[in-house]
């Protein structure tokens, strides 16, 4: 069996989406043919002052084409060694890396599309929507909804990219939703999940793709197969 090609990617810059989340920039070294596609996820490990490895996967944020670049966008975990590893990293430092991995990708033919996320499960998603709309050929003909769920105003991550991209795209169609939005909020309120059979009832052409924790990802799955959906039009990435 073939070892897993290890490579180097330093930090180029960083951005605070929140007060725990960042969007960070790498590029990588030693992999001049580093390539992903869009919704696959890279394995990233480093070595503690004890001895002990570390490793750990995240989805890619960015979307592919920039040679030897990709993006994380990325959550401080609480006792989580990785999470605040990388996020503490200032530009130029360096992280061992694996991959891309993972078939959580977009599947021909390519339907009608709804992408389903909550916290960082958009990563992925930012990958995908912005691989499907540089292009007029990936996307003509075809709708697609964002429908992402977040607590307040400040966890709705990329808010403003996505509303750009939805007023250059008129199949694109940004929908954010809050839980905890105060009285200022004028969009959507409540869980995903409530808001899904609008956009999913009488259709079962479509294709789901779902990403986040658990509870909310099986939720979502039951009730598009409650509507009549194929299981294998649905699509989904956990994070716990």
């Amino acid at each position: 069996m073939t070892p897993l090609q290890t490579f180097s990617a330093h930090l180029t810059g960083s951005i605070a989406l929140s007060a725990q989340t960042k969007h960070l920039e790498f590029e990588t070294r030693g992999s001049s043919r580093f390539g992903f596609v869009a919704g696959q996820w890279l394995s990233f490990k480093t070595v503690k002052s004890d001895g002990e490895e570390i490793t750990r996967a995240y989805s890619i944020a960015s979307h592919p084409g920039e040679d030897g670049r990709f993006a994380l966008c990325l959550n401080r975990v609480q006792d989580g060694y990785m999470s605040n590893f990388l996020c503490d990293m200032k530009e130029g430092d360096e992280v061992a890396c694996q991959g891309p991995f993972g078939d959580f990708i977009l599947r021909p033919p390519l339907r009608d599309t709804i992408f389903i996320a909550t916290g960082t499960g958009i990563a992925p998603f930012r990958s995908m929507i912005y691989w499907l709309l540089a292009e007029k050929s990936r996307h003509q003909n075809k709708q697609f909804w964002l429908l992402f769920g977040c607590r307040y105003e400040a966890d709705i991550y990329y808010h403003g990219e996505f509303l750009d991209l939805a007023a250059q795209h008129s199949n694109f169609h940004y929908l954010p939703t809050l839980s905890r939005g105060s009285s200022e909020w004028h969009g959507l309120r409540g869980y995903v999940q409530e808001h899904l059979p609008t956009i999913a009832a009488g259709r079962t052409d479509m294709h789901a793709y779902i990403c986040g924790l658990e509870k909310m990802v099986n939720e979502n799955r039951e009730l598009l197969k409650g509507l009549g959906w194929d299981r294998k039009s649905i699509l989904y990435e956990k994070y716990d």
